[in-house]
């Protein structure tokens, strides 16, 4: 097996056609010989060359070269990269139940979104209020059956927290075959249990409960800002609603799409989206930690012009 040191890889990524980017030497791990005081780990990643991000649209290929996996500080070997055309994706798309009315104004992108995704993508539609979840479409890979499940948001006053909705998502992902994973996430961020402090707000034990079974479970989020009656008028909890979606997002691999303290179109968010997920793989590597606890993550490239999306770091239980 290669080490990551001399692992080369070269990812060739045609636009609207699939594509492979796993090494010939690169074996899945169910099949690789056990080794002791090791184990497996598998992250999601999105890969772009500087460029791409710059100018948001993805170009015919990216060179990659050799990609460099760092668990707190040590090199670990790289066993597989997966891409669409080996794991389809999953995608939850969550909906805060009591967001402000303008946002029912884009129920129209978010479905065409949704009939946009690539064939073979199982799609699940839920809504979350009061921290409980209604699922009005389980996974399903018919999109245009999917979009047609989403309904009006019925604003209220109150704040509520979103983190116990997206923890009860996690779990139904617990059901599917391995492979990529995603939650799309629509809500003002807002959890006030502790406070309404900025520190307060983006650190809370809900939302701490989230981001550790995201990064269990491998699984992406991709949060999307919206006011609610709550942070509509009020800037200071709308941008502690914003900080909390951002670390959400940020430390399971995904990105927070945010954009001021009201309503805005949702078209230049959906094609952020669109780039991530179209660049989305499944890393597994062969992690030497055995201790239980949270372990930090970096992954690089030694082109200089490509960046990689990860994960900040996984809790090993």
């Amino acid at each position: 097996m290669l080490r990551s040191s001399t692992l080369k890889i070269v990812l060739l990524i045609v636009l609207a056609l699939p594509f492979a980017c796993a090494p010939a030497s690169a074996q899945p791990p169910e099949k690789l010989p056990k080794k002791a005081g090791v184990r497996t780990v598998t992250i999601p990643i999105s890969i772009f060359t500087k460029r791409e991000l710059r100018e948001g649209q993805l170009g015919e290929f990216v060179a990659a070269d050799r990609l460099i996996v760092k668990e707190d500080g040590d090199e670990q070997e790289v066993l597989s990269i997966r891409s669409i055309a080996e794991t389809p994706l999953s995608v939850a798309f969550l909906i805060q139940d009591n967001l402000a009315s303008e946002f029912n104004l884009e129920l129209r992108e978010i479905a065409n979104f949704i009939r946009s995704m690539p064939k073979g993508t199982r799609v699940m539609v839920a809504y979350g209020r009061g921290g409980t979840v209604q699922i009005v479409q389980k996974f399903t890979d018919n999109t245009e059956a999917a979009a047609a499940t989403l309904h009006l948001v019925a604003p209220t006053i109150s704040s509520q927290d979103p983190y116990n909705a997206v923890e009860d998502i996690l779990g139904k992902f617990d059901a599917l075959p391995a492979g990529r994973r995603a939650l799309v996430l629509f809500s003002d961020g807002l959890d006030t249990s502790q406070g309404t402090s900025l520190s307060e707000t983006a650190r809370t034990y809900d939302l701490e409960q989230a981001i550790t079974k995201a990064q269990k479970k491998s699984i992406a989020v991709y949060s999307v800002y919206a006011p609610s009656a709550a942070t509509q008028n009020n800037p200071s909890l709308a941008t502690g609603g914003q900080a909390a979606l951002d670390r959400l997002s940020t430390e399971t691999g995904g990105r927070s799409l945010v954009q001021g303290s009201g309503a805005v179109s949702l078209i230049p968010y959906f094609k952020d989206l669109g780039l991530s997920l179209a660049r989305q793989f499944s890393l597994t590597y062969m992690s030497t930690h055995m201790k239980k606890g949270f372990h930090r993550v970096s992954v690089t490239s030694s082109n200089p012009d490509v960046r990689v999306e990860h994960p900040k770091g996984y809790y090993y239980r």
